[in-house]
């Protein structure tokens, strides 16, 4: 029933303020004397009093939630009003002129209701700490409190005026100062922005610059009733009331969501321009001769430091949080997980004690994205994470260890309570069904596999292997159950007898077959063996190098076919799953016992030297070195292989390409030592084969 009549309701702001302002005109064309001053007093009074009763009569037909922001407002648009009455007839009626009056305690009264009526509003609007939004609004605050004493309030007080005087005028700045604190909270707190927000503020800035006006023309004795200030005192009140009268007011006390604390280019252009005011305005006095108030002006720059100081260090700790934060679940991130993991095991055997980690995997996940679309998806992984974060102490370290796997690390547990967390884990995500969508829900379980220092490995590579061995075996035995993994097994499987290893180098040269009529994985191998041992490295980052080499594309196995051949450019959705390769086949890798070195080296064989690749963007020597060869030997034999989405390059325009990478997507040592070898025919000969078809 949204007719004719809703929409002219939704209008009555818009009319409202379209006869406000037409009544200022009328006001100002109303001649001051004789019966023209009843018209002018009765017109500015009326127009003052709307703004009161429209406020109350939009919080009747909007309900804002909460009420008593308004009201307040409410109250002190009346209170304001009566001193428009009482300032207005006194002085068109009775000719009264001095200076203060009643009418100037009033003006002053409402001030302290309008600053706890925005108090209340911001609270609502942004619960808890907005620490950059505060920092800011107080630089602005400072800069204009300075002004403030330098042009209004200081003068004054240095006036031969009479002691009431002097504190009416500086009354007026100093309210203004204490509002416009607050209204700089609002405005650059979150929260909605509607027309009424607009409105509100559009009040709020009229208040500011007309009292400041105010004072500056009573201070030169210029002020008179009747000028130009009182059609923006009028509009301000007019302002108030449309704000109040627009549907959108309802939903001003909104809850905001969490705002980025990053400094956009207008607020950082505006408050850098504030905190040049201070030291600007003494240069400006030292150029006039006319230097005065230098503790005022001191003062005010030592505050703007302080206060800049504190904004960059929340900056930096911001950028930290969100550096070590999952930005869907608010979790950790595996690159936090796995710095940490290090130091909570070294900090176990240090005080003999032990160590438990819980790897977490959301049964059929993928069915829930291809069934309810990706939106679905992440919307369960944040409440899984929701509820894995009720289990868990605070003292204990949960990530998001990968796309739809959580991991924990739980200090000072052993290996006798690892089944009950793990079933307190698992029964509290599958203890109720997750909304998907306004009318569907879903029953998520999750599969855990379990192991703990020192009893299941001494380091974090045995310790991540056998808890993902667990996890593995409780996939395997049906999903929706908990495994404790067993102890170390060694590191046989480093020299390649392992049938696990076999059947990974059946899955890589699978993958090399559908790719390339040349060998690739195989040939990596040896060029990887070789750098790394041509770099003086010992055999365990030899062999480390080579079965990285020879392994390295494994994760692809996982990818569409029509992906992984397709000639054309690949969408953004398809380049999503190609980078995902690299956490793939590091999953694979780590199933292996002994090779949790060559599945850390997989995952990284795609970032880059300068800090721009995937999937963890690590810099520099913060890449493996054995991932920083792998980069190189596997760029090369991609450029010299006919694959489906690229010709083949000559040898010359593939050594070209490598030197222009050299020290943005490559370590210049490895493309170097590559260049060399090459040259001297040690590395870089492919050779055809025949595709190899993987039994299953």
């Amino acid at each position: 029933m949204g007719g004719p009549r809703a929409r002219t309701s939704d209008r009555v702001w818009l009319v409202y303020l379209l006869c406000g302002l037409f009544l200022v005109g009328c006001y100002y064309l109303v001649p001051a004397h004789d019966a023209g001053l009843v018209l002018r007093v009765v017109l500015y009074c009326a127009t003052s009093a709307s703004g009161a009763a429209a406020i109350l009569y939009g919080v009747r037909r909007n309900r804002p939630r909460p009420r008593l922001p308004w009201l307040l407002l409410g109250v002190s648009q009346l209170v304001y009003a009566a001193g428009d009455t009482s300032f207005y007839v006194s002085h068109y009626v009775f000719g009264a002129t001095t200076f203060p009056s009643i009418a100037d305690a009033l003006y002053l009264a409402h001030y302290p209701l309008v600053v706890a009526a925005l108090t209340l509003l911001i609270r609502r609007r942004t619960p808890g700490r907005d620490l950059p939004g505060i920092l800011d609004a107080a630089v602005l605050t400072v800069v204009a409190g300075m002004l403030s004493w330098l042009f209004l309030i200081g003068p004054q007080a240095r006036s031969d005026a009479p002691f009431l005087a002097k504190v009416a005028s500086a009354g007026y700045p100093m309210m203004d100062l204490a509002m416009l604190t607050v209204a700089l909270r609002l405005i650059l707190g979150g929260g909605r922005r509607p027309v009424s927000f607009v409105l509100l503020s559009a009040n709020l800035a009229a208040f500011l610059v007309v009292d400041t006006l105010y004072v500056l023309q009573q201070l030169a004795g210029t002020y008179h009733a009747g000028n130009f200030l009182d059609a923006i005192w009028l509009s301000g009140n007019l302002a108030l009331g449309a704000a109040a009268l627009h549907p959108t007011m309802s939903r001003l006390g909104d809850r905001s969501p969490v705002r980025d604390a990053s400094l956009g280019p207008v607020r950082l252009t505006a408050l850098s321009a504030a905190v040049l005011i201070a030291p600007a305005t003494l240069l400006i006095q030292d150029a006039c001769g006319a230097v005065r108030e230098i503790p005022v002006i001191a003062g005010a720059c030592a505050v703007l430091f302080v206060l800049a100081i504190a904004r960059l260090a929340g900056l930096v700790a911001d950028q930290r949080r969100l550096a070590i934060t999952d930005s869907l679940t608010g979790l950790r991130t595996r690159r936090f997980f796995e710095a940490r993991l290090p130091v909570e095991l070294a900090r176990a055997r240090r005080t003999n004690g032990s160590l438990a980690l819980f790897i977490v995997d959301v049964d059929r996940f993928k069915s829930i994205n291809d069934r309810y679309g990706h939106p679905a998806g992440d919307q369960v992984l944040v409440e899984i994470a929701a509820r894995l974060r009720g289990a868990a102490r605070a003292e204990d370290v949960l990530a998001r260890y990968g796309g739809e796997e959580f991991a924990l690390l739980v200090p000072d547990t052993s290996q006798d309570e690892l089944p009950g967390i793990a079933e307190r884990l698992r029964h509290r995500v599958a203890r109720g069904p997750i909304a998907v969508a306004q009318d569907y829900w879903v029953a998520v379980t999750v599969s855990v596999g379990t192991a703990s220092f020192p009893e299941h490995g001494v380091s974090p590579s045995e310790l991540v292997a056998t808890a993902d061995r667990a996890l593995y075996a409780a996939k395997a035995a049906g999903r929706d159950r908990i495994v404790v993994g067993d102890g170390p097994t060694g590191d046989a499987a480093a020299d390649g007898h392992s049938p696990l290893v076999d059947y990974l180098c059946g899955v890589a040269d699978e993958v090399d077959g559908r790719l390339s009529s040349y060998d690739h994985s195989r040939a990596i191998g040896r060029w990887t063996m070789r750098l790394a041992r041509e770099l003086g490295h010992d055999d365990g980052v030899v062999r480390c190098a080579e079965w990285s080499g020879r392994l390295h594309d494994i994760g692809k196995i996982v990818l569409p076919e029509e992906v992984l051949t397709k000639p054309a450019a690949l969408s953004e959705e398809e380049w999503r799953l190609v980078r995902q390769h690299p956490d793939h086949g590091y999953r694979l890798a780590r199933l292996v016992p002994g090779f949790g070195g060559v599945a850390q080296v997989i995952r990284q064989h795609h970032e880059r030297f300068d800090g721009t690749g995937y999937p963890d963007r690590l810099v520099g020597k913060g890449i493996r070195v054995e991932a920083r060869i792998l980069a190189v030997c596997d760029a090369w034999a991609a450029m010299l292989s006919d694959r489906p989405y690229q010709p083949s390059m000559t040898d010359e325009q593939a050594r070209d390409e490598l030197r222009k990478g050299r020290g943005s997507q490559f370590d210049p040592d490895a493309v170097d030592l590559f260049l060399d070898l090459h040259e001297r025919g040690l590395v870089g000969q492919l050779r055809l084969i025949r595709p190899v078809v993987l039994e299953p």
